[in-house]
């Protein structure tokens, strides 16, 4: 299956650490988010072949797992670049609505 080979070369970088607060699949989702852009492939196929999530389900997810403490102190630099980006992403869909509206 190619989209399973594609999705092998989006494993996790890093080993999961059993000491974590977090499950393991959440440490996969942060992992994915810090290393799936090296590799070639999709990022939705590789998010259904390594999660069995449709983007949305997974984005909805890793949403709230970058809120909390432990995502955190998991991976500090990854956790607040991935907050930037979505509160950048909301500034700029309310801009858009507000542009819209007037």
């Amino acid at each position: 299956m190619a989209g399973s080979a594609e999705a092998g070369a989006f494993s996790p970088d890093g080993t999961v650490d059993p000491e974590s607060p977090l499950s393991e699949r959440e440490q996969q989702m942060l992992s994915l988010e810090r290393s799936w852009w090296k590799y070639s492939g999709a990022k939705e196929q590789a998010i259904r072949d390594l999660f069995g999530l449709s983007a949305t389900a997974y984005y909805q997810i890793l949403n709230a797992l970058i809120d909390t403490e432990e995502a955190l102190a998991h991976d500090p630099m990854l956790v607040k670049r991935l907050r930037r980006l979505r509160t950048t992403r909301q500034r700029a869909r309310t801009a858009r609505r507000l542009g819209a509206d007037a």
